[in-house]
């Protein structure tokens, strides 16, 4: 759409629609910018980045105490 199409159709609005139109601008800008932060912030996890996080016992195959009486 030509923006001088859109600059006469704001100007025939009444003023109460004018504040209406310029809160969705707002709106979408900041859509826009989420978008773009979202695309650039994203970080793919690389294989090995989490060693080290998690820990698994010796015993960790071992029968549990709560369960002998079902054994």
């Amino acid at each position: 759409m030509d923006s001088l199409l859109l600059y006469k159709k704001l100007n025939s609005l009444p003023d109460s629609m004018k504040v209406e139109v310029a809160d969705f601008i707002e709106f979408l800008e900041s859509k826009a910018k989420k978008k773009k932060y979202k695309n650039t912030e994203a970080l793919k996890p690389q294989f090995g980045s989490a060693k080290g996080f998690f820990t698994i016992k010796k015993d960790f195959d071992e029968p549990l105490e709560d369960f002998k009486e079902y054994m």
